[in-house]
């Protein structure tokens, strides 16, 4: 699954957004540092980190929401696994902004949130450990960009405020799960 998504990805977003791209990149490389314990799921989370993106494509930007329109893309265009669609529709708390974005009903009931909490925090750490540029960083600094660029009242930047004490708490578990198991 993670080589399909990587073709696909770099297909997608390669030649249209190479910063998102770089962006995939190195969520999916954080994504493969997960893998000694997320275990069976490890090439699922490295799938959706790589395509958590994909909806950015301005092609694929029906509604402008990108979790929602990259889960369509890969539902619709690829009959993709649907827990690497509801990774992708519901990545770092996705929900909340679909609020903002008066779409939260929709997102619910197209793609509910999957009810495997480890498994969706690594992708809320891969996400959010991230800079735009693939390199890694502190959720904090992560945070702290993303207010910066889009502005602390824009409708990002209300939702990444409501979002961040979730983040740091999903980045917390998951440096907990790296802890408790050493390679």
């Amino acid at each position: 699954m993670a080589n399909w998504s990587i073709r696909w990805a770099e297909v997608e977003l390669g030649a249209t957004l190479p910063r998102r791209w770089a962006h995939s990149k190195g969520v999916a490389a954080r994504a493969a540092e997960l893998g000694h314990v997320l275990g069976k799921d490890a090439d699922l989370l490295e799938a959706a980190a790589t395509l958590h993106d994909v909806g950015y494509v301005p092609r694929l930007a029906a509604t402008g929401f990108h979790p929602l329109d990259g889960a369509r893309f890969l539902r619709d265009e690829h009959g993709a696994d649907e827990r690497l669609v509801r990774l992708v529709a519901n990545h770092s708390f996705a929900l909340l902004e679909a609020e903002e974005r008066g779409l939260r009903k929709t997102l619910e009931a197209e793609f509910p949130l999957l009810e495997e909490p480890l498994l969706v925090d690594a992708l809320v750490y891969c996400d959010m450990t991230t800079a735009p540029d693939g390199e890694q960083t502190t959720a904090q600094e992560r945070v702290a960009e993303i207010l910066s660029r889009y502005g602390l009242h824009s409708l990002i930047g209300r939702f990444i405020r409501r979002a961040s004490p979730e983040i740091f708490a999903a980045v917390e578990r998951v440096e907990a799960a790296l802890a408790s198991h050493p390679r």
